[in-house]
């Protein structure tokens, strides 16, 4: 005895594979992956300046080994959790929350090893932040 299906029942079947192939192509290695952020290795290590383009003229000098600081300029040595949005060989976006002191989105536009462009925007310590700057590496750090 054959059964008649019905279009519900069909549509109820795909959806249901679907869901399925969906759960497994999440949950398998290649998407289970996090971006690597390589872009923010390839800047010379030393001494940075940051320039923030605001009405204060703000400089801030860091000593980087690695670009990734520059995520979290208004968080610095703060423990946070971070969700890479874009991460391409020259611009990155990354999303990043620190329970208890805020949260920001940073973009990150790598123009040479030595010079970035910076947008970052959120919330530190209880007060929102949005600032364009620029990063330019300027010499070697000293102890």
């Amino acid at each position: 005895m054959t059964i008649p299906w019905t279009d519900a029942a069909k549509f109820r079947i795909a959806a249901g594979g679907l869901a399925i192939a969906i759960g497994v192509a999440v949950t398998s290695p290649i998407f289970a992956q996090a971006p690597s952020l390589r872009m923010l290795d390839k800047i010379d290590p030393g001494l940075w300046e940051v320039r923030v383009r605001d009405a204060a003229h703000t400089v801030r000098r860091l000593c980087l080994e690695t670009g990734r600081p520059l995520i979290q300029i208004k968080h610095p040595n703060t423990l946070c959790r971070s969700f890479v949005v874009r991460d391409e060989s020259r611009f990155v976006t990354v999303h990043y929350t620190c329970p208890g002191a805020g949260y920001g989105r940073t973009q990150i536009r790598l123009e040479n090893a030595q010079l970035a462009q910076i947008d970052s925007q959120g919330i530190a310590d209880g007060f929102p932040f949005d600032f364009t700057a620029e990063a330019r590496r300027v010499g070697v750090c000293h102890d």
